[in-house]
């Protein structure tokens, strides 16, 4: 989510570690190491993983884009490898994984491509500059020990420090001084003496990625090596992975409507903006579609599209980028910046119809989280639409859509490196699908539904791959009707979140009809709430505004390696005798791992669970505190056992006849007992 709304429940969150300066400026290298760094160790042959787990594990779920993901850990390596650890504020709770291997100058991490490629996208992390903003750095390129390139890193859109909305200064005092701090267990404007912070204040959002052409095409077996120079400039860098892949040759279209001809520029030198205006009324009037030929074009606003086709010849070839300007006053809609972007008309201008955007990138320039701004990679209302194959990074939301809008298809995106949200369905987006897309390193949800002032409904998203969502949700659905989860991967949410939320929140429209949460894989999962001070589930249900009794059916999920609990549901304290979470229902569930508990139950109301099977569970298989009274008739949630239900952990089957159908089994916060990875079931 990414408005003001959202303010009263960021508060205190998880204190770690902190930033201790690093060659330049400030940059916590993270947890501990693995093994020395005299030496070079790690695997000669390629190890090649899906959200840093063994590809059998996840067959058939999350995206395929013809990448293949190598975890640095793995790679053979003179350098440090760190973690692993799921401790917000350090590195390595924001790898992929949990671990990464960091680099001092004069190391390296070599991996051996496992297919043919000619591309490369480096995920990495460099310190900040000392006051902030972010410096650049070099870090060298060669295959088989020969062609160098060398990448310019950058850190000025990451490093994000305090208390939400968040600041780029590491040395800014709170932003908020009358809001609960968990550091020093009070409220800072309200204690006697003030409170000492530590500075800088709950570092965060550490890593950027950057994409690589590599010339030619390397056959499998042939080496990238990634070196920190001595030379200038050099920092430690953390790598966490690299994903290597064969990318086509830029698509050309002839009979189109060539920005060229308009006046684009492919340098990026002049801005581009009006050229593409002109070319998109012309297609239009020519029924024609729009083709930008290969090149980097300078655009600094919103580019306004409505029945027309943009294509471009790949996203790894036409990159459309821009800076974010100041606006010299406020816009209708409150933002105060604009950017590079393609929007659809408002919704109450009608929206916009049958926009078709595909291979192209874009590279916005938000360095700063303002969530009246608009200033999205792609945003507006569309319908009867499609977007495919795009690159967007450096936005504030890689996609935010405001409706009433209807029938729009997003397929085969990266969507990288976001402030906030990496796609957001926002307010009366029906009948539309997310399918095939990677969002990674989102500083908020990375897929959302959000049915604020208007219900969202019969959408889906499908087969989508969430890694590392910095803040909040892998996937989360705010109300709404008859909507579809499906076939995802989730990996990795750092803090304030789960993979999957169900949420009733920040206003929503209550959930009607059915909600499917049906055969996604969700792995390192569940973080730790301070404000709560208990971990919350791989898949959350919370009631905070309204019953949660709609239809809803989680059928055929996966949940590895959950770091607390793998099943949560939840009423905030103010609210609990007020509202309750009903007719969920459970079926051929596999758990595999918990750090505490199968089923963490704190609010009222039941659930029904059939073919859930579980290993390696943590501690008893079922939390019920039910809401907290205790009655003498036992806890107000209530499960029922419709049979199958297998499987278990140190204290025998998870879910056992003596615990049914309520009987209180409350530990408020139980130790946690951290499990085995994942294996075949």
């Amino acid at each position: 989510m990414t408005r003001s709304s959202r303010n009263a429940w960021r508060r205190a969150v998880a204190v770690v570690a902190v930033a201790a300066g690093i060659g330049v400026g400030i940059g916590p290298l993270g947890a501990t190491a693995e093994a020395g760094t005299a030496s070079a160790k790690g695997a000669a042959r390629p190890v090649v993983t899906r959200a840093a787990l063994d590809p059998a594990l996840v067959k058939g779920r999350g995206a395929d884009l013809g990448f293949v993901e190598q975890e640095a850990e793995n790679a053979v390596t003179d350098g440090e490898v760190i973690g692993p650890d799921r401790t917000a504020y350090t590195l390595p709770a924001e790898a992929s994984g949990r671990r990464a291997v960091t680099l001092r100058p004069g190391q390296y991490v070599e991996f051996t491509l496992p297919s043919a490629a000619n591309a490369i996208t480096v995920r990495y992390s460099i310190p900040d500059a000392p006051g902030g903003g972010g410096i650049t750095a070099p870090l060298d390129v060669t295959v088989d020990g020969r062609a160098r390139r060398t990448m310019t890193l950058t850190s000025q859109y990451a490093w994000l420090y305090n208390q939400y909305p968040f600041s780029n200064d590491p040395q800014a005092g709170l932003l908020h001084d009358d809001w609960w701090i968990t550091e020093c267990g009070c409220v800072p404007n309200a204690t006697t003496p003030a409170p000492a912070i530590s500075k800088p204040f709950r570092p965060n959002h550490f890593y950027d990625e950057q994409r690589l052409l590599l010339g030619r095409t390397y056959k499998a077996g042939d080496r990238v090596r990634l070196t920190v120079p001595t030379r200038a400039g050099a920092v430690p860098t953390t790598v966490d992975l690299l994903d290597s892949q064969l990318v086509a040759p830029p698509r050309v279209s002839l009979l189109a409507a060539n920005v060229l001809a308009f006046g684009a520029d492919p340098t990026g030198r002049r801005d581009s903006a009006g050229a593409l205006d002109k070319a998109i009324a012309f297609a239009r009037r020519a029924h024609l579609k729009v083709y930008v030929p290969p090149g980097t074009y300078q655009v600094n606003r919103h580019i306004i599209v409505d029945d027309v086709t943009i294509e471009g010849a790949g996203s790894w070839y036409t990159v459309f980028k821009g800076k974010e300007v100041a606006l010299d006053s406020p816009a209708p809609d409150n933002s105060v910046h604009t950017g590079v972007g393609f929007y659809g008309k408002d919704a109450s201008a009608g929206g916009s119809r049958d926009v078709h955007l595909s291979g192209f990138a874009i590279e916005g320039d938000v360095r700063e989280r303002i969530d009246t701004d608009q200033v999205n990679g792609v945003g507006g209302a569309m319908s009867d639409s499609t977007i495919d194959g795009l690159y967007i990074h450096h936005t504030k939301v890689g996609l935010w859509f405001d409706g009433p809008m209807s029938n729009l298809r997003i397929t085969n995106n990266v969507i990288t490196d976001q402030i906030a949200d990496g796609l957001n369905f926002h307010t009366g987006v029906t009948d539309s699908v997310v399918r095939n897309n990677l969002v990674r390193n989102s500083g908020d949800d990375g897929l959302a539904m959000w049915s604020e002032r208007t219900g969202n409904a019969r959408n889906t998203f499908d087969r989508n791959t969430v890694q590392t969502p910095v803040l909040a949700n892998g996937i989360a659905i705010y109300g709404g009707t008859d909507n579809t989860v499906s076939g995802n991967l989730i990996a990795d949410p750092v803090r304030e979140g789960s993979a999957l939320q169900v949420g009733s929140r920040f206003g929503a429209e209550p959930f009607t009809g059915h909600l499917w949460i049906t055969g996604n894989t969700t792995v390192r999962a569940g973080t730790y709430e301070l404000n709560w001070n208990i971990g919350l589930g791989a898949i959350w249900f919370y009631a905070l505004e309204r019953n949660i009794d709609a239809d809803i059916r989680v059928t055929g999920d996966h949940f590895l390696d959950s770091t607390y609990n793998a099943i949560m549901l939840v009423a905030d304290w103010p609210v609990k005798d007020t509202y309750s979470i009903r007719n969920v229902h459970f079926k051929d569930i596999r758990v595999d791992g918990t750090g505490t508990s199968v089923v963490s139950a704190r609010v009222a109301g039941s659930a029904t669970f059939e073919n859930v099977d579980a290993r390696n569970v943590g501690a008893v298989g079922v939390n019920n505190c039910g809401s907290f009274n205790f009655p003498a008739t036992g806890s107000e949630f209530s499960l029922t056992d419709l049979g199958g239900n297998d499987g278990g952990g140190t204290t025998g089957p998870w879910l056992g006849a003596w615990q049914l159908p309520n009987t209180i089994t409350c530990d408020d916060r139980p130790p946690v007992v951290a499990p085995p990875g994942p294996a075949p079931w």
